[in-house]
Protein backbone atom coordinates (compact mmCIF):
# COMPACT_ATOMS: atom_id res chain seq x y z
CA UNK A 1 0.00 0.00 0.00
CA UNK A 2 1.17 3.36 -1.21
CA UNK A 3 2.07 6.19 1.73
CA UNK A 4 -0.41 8.42 -0.10
CA UNK A 5 -1.77 9.36 -3.49
CA UNK A 6 0.02 11.88 -5.24
CA UNK A 7 -2.75 14.47 -5.41
CA UNK A 8 -3.42 14.32 -1.67
CA UNK A 9 -0.04 15.10 -1.12
CA UNK A 10 -0.47 17.73 -3.87
CA UNK A 11 -3.26 19.37 -1.26
CA UNK A 12 -1.27 19.84 1.42
CA UNK A 13 1.49 21.32 -0.52
CA UNK A 14 -0.89 23.64 -2.35
CA UNK A 15 -2.59 25.31 0.81
CA UNK A 16 1.21 25.82 2.37
CA UNK A 17 2.20 27.80 -1.31
CA UNK A 18 -1.24 29.46 -0.65
CA UNK A 19 -0.19 30.35 3.11
CA UNK A 20 3.39 31.17 2.33
CA UNK A 21 5.23 28.03 3.95
CA UNK A 22 7.54 25.89 3.72
CA UNK A 23 6.63 22.37 5.29
CA UNK A 24 9.49 20.12 7.54
CA UNK A 25 9.40 16.09 5.99
CA UNK A 26 7.89 15.35 9.81
CA UNK A 27 4.89 17.73 9.36
CA UNK A 28 3.87 16.91 6.06
CA UNK A 29 4.35 12.86 6.89
CA UNK A 30 2.00 13.93 10.23
CA UNK A 31 -1.08 15.63 8.20
CA UNK A 32 -0.91 12.55 5.87
CA UNK A 33 -1.40 10.89 8.89
CA UNK A 34 2.61 9.37 9.20
CA UNK A 35 4.93 9.12 12.30
CA UNK A 36 8.23 10.62 10.94
CA UNK A 37 10.83 7.55 9.90
CA UNK A 38 13.33 7.39 7.54
CA UNK A 39 11.67 4.81 5.36
CA UNK A 40 8.58 6.94 5.68
CA UNK A 41 10.40 9.86 4.73
CA UNK A 42 12.31 8.03 1.51
CA UNK A 43 8.19 7.00 0.78
CA UNK A 44 7.42 10.26 0.78
CA UNK A 45 10.25 11.87 -1.53
CA UNK A 46 9.53 8.98 -4.84
CA UNK A 47 5.47 10.76 -3.94
CA UNK A 48 7.09 14.28 -4.01
CA UNK A 49 8.78 13.76 -7.47
CA UNK A 50 5.17 12.49 -8.90
CA UNK A 51 3.71 15.61 -7.70
CA UNK A 52 6.03 17.64 -9.55
CA UNK A 53 5.72 16.08 -12.68
CA UNK A 54 2.21 16.04 -12.84
CA UNK A 55 2.24 19.54 -11.85
CA UNK A 56 4.70 20.28 -14.57
CA UNK A 57 2.37 18.76 -17.08
CA UNK A 58 -0.24 21.20 -15.86
CA UNK A 59 2.01 24.25 -16.18
CA UNK A 60 2.38 24.32 -12.00
CA UNK A 61 5.39 25.46 -10.38
CA UNK A 62 7.02 23.06 -8.36
CA UNK A 63 6.02 21.90 -5.05
CA UNK A 64 8.15 19.37 -3.69
CA UNK A 65 11.30 22.62 -3.02
CA UNK A 66 8.31 23.53 0.30
CA UNK A 67 8.95 20.47 1.65
CA UNK A 68 12.57 21.36 3.61
CA UNK A 69 14.62 19.41 6.63
CA UNK A 70 13.94 20.79 10.28
CA UNK A 71 17.56 21.10 10.48
CA UNK A 72 18.33 23.65 8.39
CA UNK A 73 15.03 24.39 6.53
CA UNK A 74 16.19 23.24 2.89
CA UNK A 75 14.79 19.95 0.73
CA UNK A 76 17.36 17.16 1.57
CA UNK A 77 19.47 15.24 -1.29
CA UNK A 78 16.74 14.12 -3.47
CA UNK A 79 15.43 17.17 -4.11
CA UNK A 80 18.76 18.62 -5.47
CA UNK A 81 19.43 15.01 -7.48
CA UNK A 82 15.94 14.63 -8.99
CA UNK A 83 16.25 17.94 -10.67
CA UNK A 84 15.05 20.91 -8.81
CA UNK A 85 18.27 22.58 -8.98
CA UNK A 86 19.92 21.17 -12.09
CA UNK A 87 17.21 22.03 -13.67
CA UNK A 88 17.45 25.97 -12.72
CA UNK A 89 21.46 25.44 -13.66
CA UNK A 90 21.80 25.91 -9.95
CA UNK A 91 25.71 24.33 -9.09
CA UNK A 92 26.25 25.61 -5.75
CA UNK A 93 26.22 23.89 -2.31
CA UNK A 94 23.12 21.84 -1.01
CA UNK A 95 23.70 23.36 2.13
CA UNK A 96 24.27 26.87 3.66
CA UNK A 97 23.78 30.42 3.02
CA UNK A 98 23.90 30.41 -0.69
CA UNK A 99 21.76 26.82 -0.84
CA UNK A 100 19.50 28.85 1.79
CA UNK A 101 19.01 31.94 -0.76
CA UNK A 102 18.43 29.80 -3.67
CA UNK A 103 15.61 27.77 -2.07
CA UNK A 104 14.26 30.55 -0.60
CA UNK A 105 14.13 32.26 -4.35
CA UNK A 106 12.64 28.84 -5.47
CA UNK A 107 9.85 28.85 -2.89
CA UNK A 108 8.93 32.80 -3.84
CA UNK A 109 8.09 31.92 -6.99
CA UNK A 110 6.28 29.02 -5.95
CA UNK A 111 4.15 30.89 -3.46
CA UNK A 112 3.44 34.28 -5.46
CA UNK A 113 2.45 31.76 -8.32
CA UNK A 114 -0.51 30.03 -5.92
CA UNK A 115 -1.37 33.06 -4.15
CA UNK A 116 -2.03 34.70 -6.92
CA UNK A 117 -3.99 31.62 -8.35
CA UNK A 118 -6.27 31.97 -5.23
CA UNK A 119 -6.62 35.49 -5.62
CA UNK A 120 -8.09 35.20 -9.40
CA UNK A 121 -10.26 31.97 -8.16
CA UNK A 122 -8.14 29.75 -9.63
CA UNK A 123 -8.21 25.97 -8.76
CA UNK A 124 -5.30 25.53 -6.73
CA UNK A 125 -5.48 22.74 -4.01
CA UNK A 126 -8.15 21.08 -5.77
CA UNK A 127 -6.84 17.65 -7.02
Amino acid sequence: MALAEPAEVRVHLAAAASAGISLTYAELLERLGYAFSRPKMRALCAILGTVDEEGAERGEPELAVLVVRQSDGVPGQGWWVAGGARSRGYQGPWEGPEAKRFIAAVQAETFAWWQSRNRTGGTAGRG
